[in-house]
C-alpha cells in the first residue's frame, strides 16, 4: 500500500501526531458555565471574554494570577495618572445580557477605580465609563485604577457568581418567549394548519415511520406522497446502518435502486469508509460471518430504534416491486440471476448464490443455516395498513459480552427494554468489557485487512477519475488510523466506532435515495428548524442580543 501520508492502512502510533492533553478541570468548569450562560454565542466566530488582555492596557497597569488579578504601579497623583485595561475580546451581541463581576482586593490609597466597558481604540489613560442598555457592538470589559496599592479580581465565570445571573436570564428569556407565543395569527390559523400538518407529515414519511404517517395522514385527511413500498424499503436500509450492517446496506441499495451509488462516488467512498469502521468494530457482515457464534455489535445502540435483526425465524424483508430473490450466507445476500454492473473495485461481500423468485419481495435471510422462512407477500395497491411494530427487532449476542439476551421492542421511534441487558461475566475484567478488533478473529482481521486494501484502490481509482479529494484523504486516514492503536476505541480517534456516527452516514443515504425518486432530500421541518437557526444566527451578528433568549432547542421538547 502506498504511504501513510496518501490514506495507507498505518503501521505503527508513530504515523499519527501525539494526542492533544485534556484541559485543566477549573477551564473545563468554565467552558460548561459559559456554554450555559450564554448558549447562542458560537464561540468559534465570537470569543467570549476570558481575561485582561496583556497587549490591551496602559502601562501602569500589573497582571497576575493568570491575568485576572489587576494592581496599580503608577504614581497616582492626578486623574492623568490613571490607567485602564481591557479583556481580551469584546462582548458577543448573542449574549443578550453580560455579566462579569471584579472583587476590590484593596481599594489602595485613594480608591479611585472604575469599571465598566470600552471600545478597542479608546485612550486607555482614563478611567472607564458605566454602561447600562441599548449600547453598541464590540464593547469590551473594562477596569480601570488611579492610586497606589489599588488590586482588583475579576470573574469572568471562573467561579460561580455572587449574584444569580442565571435566575435573571431565565425571567428575560420567559418574556421573549411569551412575546414570540403572542404572535398574531388572525385569519391565516387554517393556512398555517395545514402547513404544520404537512411538514409533521413529511417528516414522518423521511423517516420511514409508515405506520404512524399513515395513520396521521388519515386523521389530517392529508396524502402521502411516496409509496408505503418505498418507505419500507427506505426504512430498512436504514436500520442496517444504524446496526453498523453497512455491507448489507450497501447490497440492498444496489438491489433496490440500481445505479444510485454508481452516480454518487462521494456517497459509495462514504459507506465504504463507514464499513472499514465497522468490520474494526465486529459488526458488519464480512466480519460477522466468520464468528461461530455470529455476533453482532460490541456496542449497543440504546438511543436509537433501530437495532438489528436478530438471527433465526426473523427475517428482514425487503420490499420491491418485482426483483429476483436472493438467498444470504452468513447474513449477506447475494444474487444468482441479477448482477451489479458496477465500474468501481469489486468490494462485495463473499456470499453463496441460490436462485429464487419473488414477485414482490427481496427476502435478506439472517440464518447462518442454508434454510430461509419465505417473506411474507406485500402489494403496493393493499390497503391493509402494516404497523411500524413489525419492524421488531431483537438485539442478540455480542461478540466480547457486552450483550446477552437483550429483547428490545420497536415502534416508530420509541423503545421498551423487555429485559436487563445482562453481560458475560467471562469476558469481563475489573467490570468492563474487553473488546476486541473484529470481535477478536483472526479470519476476520484478515478480511479487514483486504478490505482497507481494495478500499485504498477505490481511493485511488476515484482520484484518477475525478481528481484529488482532501474529504476522502481524511476520511481514509482517520478510518485506517483506527489499526495504529491497540485499544481502537479508547484513542484519538476512537470516536469513530461511536455507533452515533452512523447517523451522518445514514441520514445521506437517506437523502440519495429520495432524491434519485424525484422526492425532497430533506423534510421541510428540518429546513424550516434550519432556517430558523440561521435567522438567529444573522441577529446576533447584527448586534439583536433579544435572539439569545429565542432558542430553537426550546421548542423541541
Amino acid at each position: 500500500m502506498a504511504d501513510a501520508g496518501a490514506g495507507s492502512l498505518p503501521g505503527g502510533d508513530s504515523a499519527l501526531p501525539p494526542p492533544l492533553p485534556p484541559p485543566p478541570p477549573e477551564e473545563q468548569e468554565l467552558s460548561q458555565r459559559l456554554r450555559r450562560l450564554y448558549p447562542a454565542v458560537n464561540q468559534a466566530e465570537t470569543p467570549l471574554p476570558r481575561a485582561w488582555s496583556p497587549k490591551d492596557k496602559y502601562n501602569y497597569i500589573g497582571l497576575s494570577q493568570g491575568n485576572l488579578r489587576v494592581h496599580y504601579k503608577g504614581h497616582g497623583k492626578n486623574h492623568k495618572d490613571a490607567a485602564s485595561v481591557r479583556a481580551t475580546h469584546p462582548i458577543p451581541a448573542a449574549c443578550g445580557i453580560y455579566y462579569f463581576e471584579v472583587k476590590i482586593v484593596s481599594k489602595g490609597r485613594d480608591g479611585y477605580m472604575g469599571i465598566g466597558l470600552s471600545a478597542q481604540g479608546v485612550n486607555m489613560n482614563r478611567l472607564p465609563g458605566i454602561a447600562f442598555t441599548d449600547l453598541p457592538a464590540n464593547l469590551y470589559p473594562t477596569v480601570g485604577l488611579q492610586t497606589p496599592g489599588e488590586i482588583v479580581d475579576a470573574n469572568f465565570g471562573q467561579q460561580p457568581f455572587v449574584f444569580d445571573i442565571e435566575d435573571y436570564m431565565r425571567e428575560w428569556r420567559a418574556k421573549i418567549q411569551g412575546t414570540i407565543k403572542r404572535f398574531p395569527i388572525g385569519d391565516r390559523l387554517g393556512e398555517w394548519q395545514a402547513m404544520l400538518q404537512n411538514m409533521v407529515s413529511s417528516y414522518l414519511v423521511h423517516h420511514g415511520y409508515c405506520a404512524t404517517a399513515t395513520a396521521f395522514a388519515r386523521v389530517t385527511e392529508s396524502t402521502i406522497q411516496e409509496e408505503q413500498i418505498s418507505i419500507k424499503n427506505r426504512q430498512r436500509i436504514q436500520k442496517l446502518v444504524l446496526a453498523g450492517r453497512v455491507g448489507e446496506a450497501i447490497e440492498a441499495t444496489q438491489q433496490l435502486y440500481p445505479g444510485l451509488l454508481e452516480h454518487n462516488p462521494n456517497l459509495l467512498f462514504m459507506l465504504k469508509c463507514r464499513q472499514f469502521v465497522e468490520m474494526v468494530n465486529g459488526t458488519d457482515s464480512e466480519v460477522r460471518c466468520f464468528s461461530a457464534r455470529s455476533p453482532k455489535s460490541q456496542d449497543s445502540y440504546p438511543d436509537s430504534p433501530n437495532l438489528s435483526p436478530r438471527h433465526g425465524s426473523n427475517n428482514l424483508h425487503i420490499h420491491s416491486t418485482g426483483a429476483d430473490s436472493p438467498s444470504c450466507s452468513n447474513g449477506v445476500a447475494s444474487l444468482k440471476n441479477k448482477q451489479s454492473h458496477s465500474k468501481y473495485p469489486a468490494l462485495s461481500s463473499s456470499s453463496s448464490s441460490s436462485s429464487s423468485s419473488s414477485p414482490s419481495s427481496v427476502n435478506y435471510s439472517e440464518s447462518n443455516s442454508t434454510d430461509s422462512t419465505k417473506s411474507q407477500q406485500h402489494s403496493s395497491t393493499s390497503n391493509q395498513e402494516t404497523s411500524d411494530s413489525e419492524m421488531e427487532m431483537e438485539a442478540e449476542h455480542y461478540p466480547n459480552g457486552v450483550l446477552e439476551n437483550s429483547a428490545t421492542r420497536i415502534m416508530n421511534g420509541t423503545y421498551k427494554h423487555e429485559e436487563i441487558l445482562q453481560t458475560d461475566d467471562s469476558s469481563m475484567e475489573d467490570g468492563c468489557p474487553q473488546r476486541q478488533l473484529c470481535g477478536g478473529n483472526h479470519a476476520a482481521t484478515e478480511r479487514m485487512i483486504q478490505f482497507g486494501r481494495e478500499l485504498q484502490n477505490l481511493s485511488e481509482q476515484l482520484g484518477r477519475e475525478y481528481g484529488k479529494n482532501t474529504t476522502h484523504k481524511k476520511m481514509l486516514q482517520d478510518a485506517f488510523s483506527l489499526l495504529a492503536y491497540s485499544d481502537p476505541w479508547n484513542c484519538p480517534v476512537g470516536q469513530q466506532l461511536d455507533p452515533i456516527q452512523r447517523e451522518p452516514v445514514c441520514a445521506a443515504l437517506n437523502s440519495a435515495i429520495l432524491e434519485s425518486q424525484n422526492l425532497p432530500k430533506q423534510p421541510p421541518l428540518l429546513l424550516a428548524l434550519g432556517q430558523a437557526s440561521e435567522c438567529l444566527r444573522l441577529m446576533a451578528r447584527v448586534g439583536l442580543g433579544s435572539c439569545s433568549f429565542a432558542r430553537v432547542d426550546d421548542y423541541l421538547h
